[in-house]
């Protein structure tokens, strides 16, 4: 008969106390009850995990001489893009303090613009006409000339493009500008001139109208009017000239929009 002595007990209690792991997860999970347009209804009691995380991208300057989709992944076919750090797509826009007074100009290469319109950097601006009238082409050149300036967009070699065609879903081409709103701010804390262009934001209206219907808001006039305000002001708050103790980096943006 095997004799239990009380200290050889006592003894397994004490270890398996001291390496009890107190480590507790919390994971929240849902049941997809419907999925349309990239819209999902989730219900409580299924095996779909929560990410416990605000919707972010991957930031880097190898992004650079790229395209890329809304979610930041590469669909030029050269591979992979390397980051190691990542910004939040939704964050503040700066503040009063943390800007400068808009006092550099940007140089567009128009003569006309440049001596009744001048632009600097930080500033929004809106290009707008009826189609064919060389609103595409004030913004191309306006990037060609930025060429062997502090300005980071040149050519191709210094651009970032992010594209979202006709039969992409409405979630991913809404999300589109702000996607490029966010490498472009990446690079404007890094002390850089950035210049984004925007084609054409009044798409994004007609996106946001499909996702209203999908997640069954409602898209009258009485609400809607005022959504599409705030979505375009809060994108293009971002704009601005940064402090001095920020590096004055700078982020303008060009509008183009057919009427």
């Amino acid at each position: 008969m095997v004799t239990i002595r009380a200290d050889e007990i006592s003894n397994i209690f004490r270890e398996r106390i001291e390496q009890y792991n107190r480590e507790v997860k919390i994971v929240n999970t849902g049941t997809v009850l419907q999925v349309g347009n990239g819209i999902a209804r989730i219900h409580e009691g299924s095996s779909v995990k929560a990410t416990r995380s605000i919707a972010q991208i991957p930031v880097s300057e190898a992004y650079l001489g790229h395209v890329i989709n809304a979610l930041a992944n590469p669909i030029d076919g050269r591979g992979e893009i390397s980051a190691s750090k990542s910004r939040l797509i939704e964050s503040p826009t700066p503040g009063i303090i943390s800007r400068h007074s808009v006092y550099e100009p940007l140089q567009t290469g128009f003569i006309a613009i440049e001596s009744m319109i001048s632009i600097g950097h930080g500033q929004r601006e809106l290009i707008i006409g009826d189609r064919q009238t060389g609103k595409i082409a004030v913004a191309t050149y306006t990037i060609l000339n930025q060429q062997g300036s502090d300005y980071f967009r040149g050519a191709m070699e210094y651009a970032i493009v992010v594209a979202e065609t006709a039969n992409s879903l409405a979630t991913l081409q809404y999300l589109a500008p702000y996607t490029g709103a966010t490498l472009a701010k990446y690079f404007m804390y890094r002390k850089r001139h950035t210049l984004i262009i925007y084609d054409d934001p009044s798409k994004q209206v007609q996106d946001y109208r499909q996702m209203s219907l999908l997640l069954r808001r409602p898209p009258g006039h009485e609400a809607y009017l005022g959504d599409v305000f705030y979505l375009h002001s809060h994108l293009l708050e971002r704009d601005a000239k940064s402090s001095s103790p920020l590096g004055e980096g700078s982020m303008t943006a060009l509008l183009i929009v057919e009427i």
